[in-house]
């Protein structure tokens, strides 16, 4: 296991992925997306046509295709087979759907042990996800929680989107942010909440500067 271990934890939209990446750079360490690792089984079942809130089918999936995921220093790539989609998992139409693998058991448990296993490979990591710090990695060195209101999320992620030249309603937005976090924090395995010993940071008026100048002192000098 990494001697180093950041996890960060928080809602969709709170800019888990552009901190991580922002604060493994300044860390040295090596950014695990977690959420890459659902998108690309969502990206799959969507590919293969099948129900996507059928377990079964799911865990049948991802015993007969090959996922990898690969460091590429403050990012990760993703490949289905020998294909890669580290850009296509980002589409709407998967950040819509995600929500339905997300919240299987089953496969929640078979991707905690991808994680795991990926945080072996290298030895400073700098995690994010919804329950990094309380399931995955819980002796992790330093946890934190990120927060922000749903409607600064929601703008946060249209702005995201409209930069790759994607135009989405914010209404429409909103409401899957809001649909997403009910999902999240009432599923049975690995609900969305902050960890006992995790630092709590509001980031709704915090630039991402701001948001990691806090969290570098939470860090110890020596880590």
């Amino acid at each position: 296991m990494a001697q180093l271990i950041i996890t960060i934890d928080g809602p969709a939209g709170v800019g888990k992925s552009t901190i991580a990446r922002r604060l493994s750079e300044r860390m040295d360490a090596i950014h695990l997306d977690t959420g890459a690792m659902y998108r690309a089984v969502t990206l799959a079942a969507m590919r293969a046509d099948i129900d996507l809130t059928d377990p079964v089918q799911i865990r049948e999936l991802i015993g007969q295709t090959e996922f990898r995921f690969e460091a590429d220093h403050d990012d990760m790539r993703v490949w289905i087979e020998d294909r890669e989609v580290t850009e296509e998992i980002r589409e709407p139409t998967v950040t819509e759907k995600v929500k339905h693998i997300a919240s299987m058991d089953t496969v929640r448990c078979e991707l905690v042990e991808w994680q795991q296993h990926f945080a072996e490979d290298y030895p400073r990591i700098v995690t994010e996800g919804r329950d990094q710090g309380t399931v995955v990695f819980p002796k992790a060195t330093v946890k934190f929680y990120l927060t922000a209101n749903p409607a600064e999320r929601a703008r946060r992620r249209q702005s995201q989107w409209k930069q790759s030249g994607i135009k989405v309603p914010l209404e429409q937005i909103l409401q899957d942010i809001e649909a997403r976090d009910a999902s999240d924090r009432n599923r049975p395995t690995g609900p969305l909440v902050a960890a006992e010993d995790a630092v709590v940071v509001d980031t709704t008026t915090l630039s991402i500067d701001e948001v990691i100048e806090t969290m570098l002192a939470h860090i110890p000098e020596t880590a």
